[in-house]
């Protein structure tokens, strides 16, 4: 990609479908002072816009878009994922679904978490810290450690061995949306 490319990637919160506004509405507001929706995701730069709608567009399609009650943080570079309040019902949808697994899931400075399964790469990865209110966090790890031998073996040698953290464009190339 070259820089020529980089600002036409800046998008506005007016360019973006309605749906999609429409499911952001009210979750951004107060994103590091931002006093509106619009405010917050204007503000933000390309790699944490890119990374919120690759998070939000997984989570939408794996219908967990919803117990999202508002973004707390973003990041883009050196992980993809979103800080989050939820509502208490995420908990037991991801319990509840076939689709996500505990296995593996918990780090050591969390209380709990789930990874999605049916994927090799570009996982939904869920973690949880205890408190009032809970803290959520869900990022995409490029390999899953649960899918195969396989995804299990990548996700060793380049997240924990390499401490490799995917930014927005390896997710983005990994969900074949470019």
């Amino acid at each position: 990609m070259t820089d020529n490319a980089a600002p036409s990637l800046r998008l506005c919160w007016r360019q973006l479908r309605g749906d999609i506004r429409w499911d952001l509405t009210g979750k951004l507001a107060g994103l590091w002072g931002a006093p509106s929706d619009e405010d917050a995701f204007d503000s933000l730069g390309i790699d944490k816009q890119q990374a919120l709608l690759l998070i939000f567009q997984r989570m939408r399609a794996r219908k967990l878009w919803d117990a999202v009650r508002k973004v707390d943080n973003v990041y883009g570079e050196g992980g993809v994922g979103i800080g989050f309040t939820a509502w208490p019902r995420l908990q037991s949808r991801l319990l509840r679904s076939r689709d996500f697994t505990r296995l593996f899931a918990n780090h050591k400075d969390t209380t709990g978490g789930f990874y999605e399964k049916g994927r090799g790469e570009a996982v939904l990865h869920f973690l949880f810290q205890e408190g009032e209110p809970r803290s959520w966090y869900v990022h995409f790890d490029l390999y899953s450690p649960v899918h195969s031998v396989r995804s299990a073996a990548q996700h060793l040698r380049y997240e924990v061995i390499a401490n490799v953290r995917p930014d927005w464009r390896m997710i983005r190339q990994c969900l074949k949306l470019e």
